[in-house]
């Protein structure tokens, strides 16, 4: 059960509505979480905003959602690891390479890097090492990739804070977190 108001398209404002309407048309559907968020448009265009400028940048989506299932499944966000498993299906990532990122890592040498930079800098508020700067540098990540990391690590944390908050009903066939 949602903790957490959702805002349907028969209770939704004409501002919610509105920006429904450019999510369904971005994503053909308006997932439970952005709904949840709805409940503040302003949180929702701010949110909105920031997947934006983030989905402009340098990473492959790829990368972007090995950063998101891992932090998911650290987070413990059943919610994210499950819209997250869709995606990253869908952006070519196979099952056992969704099970490295979920452990924290990747079979693509890079990609385990930018995945381990991730989460130390969730686990660590930031607090990364200068050993671990050299590493994704000498993985072949400049200066704007990694500053694209640590935004996809601070977007990933507000999902999940927003999943795990409401307890949102999960839209996407359902993944067991795999410390359940």
């Amino acid at each position: 059960m949602n903790r957490i108001n959702l805002v349907t398209d028969h209770n939704a404002t004409q501002e919610q509505q509105g920006l429904f309407d450019a999510i369904q048309g971005q994503l053909g559907m308006v997932p439970n979480f952005l709904r949840v968020f709805a409940n503040s448009p302003a949180a929702l265009r701010g949110f909105l905003g920031l997947h934006s400028i983030a989905a402009e940048g340098g990473l492959d989506l790829q990368t972007k959602e090995r950063i998101a299932l891992t932090l998911a499944e650290q987070n413990a966000c059943q919610y994210c690891v499950s819209a997250h498993t869709a995606i990253g299906r869908k952006a070519g990532l196979d099952a056992a390479e969704i099970a490295a990122n979920r452990a924290g890592g990747s079979r693509d040498v890079k990609a385990d890097a930018a995945v381990k930079f991730a989460r130390s800098l969730a686990q660590n508020s930031g607090g990364v090492t200068n050993t671990e700067l050299l590493a994704i540098r000498n993985a072949g990540y400049s200066d704007g990739e990694i500053v694209e990391i640590i935004t996809h690590v601070g977007m990933n944390i507000l999902t999940n804070m927003i999943g795990r908050a409401s307890q949102v009903a999960i839209d996407f066939p359902k993944v067991e977190l795999q410390s359940a």
